[in-house]
């Protein structure tokens, strides 16, 4: 069965989406984040406040990625049942962390250098930090709810859930590294060695060999 194509009225929406938080992403750089109102961020994007709120409803929202926890939840439902979790899940970080830095040229340094940016402002920003910890736990539940576990198993539970935090404190590390080094280390390569630290080469056998 092929994949369903987005619609004209979904690419529209996605790129007014991106082009939106794109201007906020940088506003919020330059000027700091706190310094920079909605007002401010949708003159910037050449549409009105009350299209920013209908994509994004809160300023918080203007700098968290969701993306990511659709494409790793996708990766790690697809994976095979019969990997060990860590390489089902550490494989889905890698090949996440690949279509979000990929492209050629212009393109790749563009979306290496707003998830840099992104990285960053939720890092540094009080205000975001507390966001970006739920977003890491609603990441973490998608990751396990796609292991396809039986979670009324204690056991299992436990087992999906012990992983797939381990895999994440590994990404975690390796995000540090990439934003400390200004993105001159690959992404996924970081994730990669980081996940291979934590559990062996074999946690990431299946990426190398691609």
């Amino acid at each position: 069965m092929s994949e369903r194509q987005p619609t004209l009225r979904e690419r529209r929406r996605s790129e007014t989406r991106r082009l939106i938080q794109t201007h906020a992403v940088r506003l919020f750089t330059d000027r700091g984040y706190d310094a920079v109102t909605v007002a401010d961020v949708a003159e910037a994007a050449g549409v009105s406040a009350m299209t920013v709120y209908r994509h994004f409803p809160t300023k918080e929202d203007l700098v968290l990625i969701d993306q990511p926890a659709r494409l790793i939840a996708e990766r790690v439902a697809a994976s095979s049942a019969t990997q060990p979790l860590v390489r089902r899940v550490g494989g889905a970080l890698v090949d996440a962390a690949t279509v979000l830095t990929g492209g050629d040229g212009d393109e790749l340094a563009a979306n290496e250098r707003f998830l840099l940016d992104c990285l960053r402002l939720m890092v540094s920003t009080p205000a975001l930090r507390a966001r970006h910890l739920d977003s890491q736990y609603t990441l973490q539940q998608a990751i396990v709810d796609a292991l396809g576990d039986d979670m009324t198993d204690p056991d299992a539970s436990f087992r999906a859930q012990a992983a797939t935090s381990a895999c994440m404190a590994a990404m975690h590390t390796a995000l540090t590294r990439w934003t400390e080094d200004d993105g001159q280390t690959k992404l996924p390569d970081l994730i990669a060695r980081a996940l291979a630290a934590s559990f062996g080469n074999e946690a990431v056998a299946s990426h190398q060999k691609d």
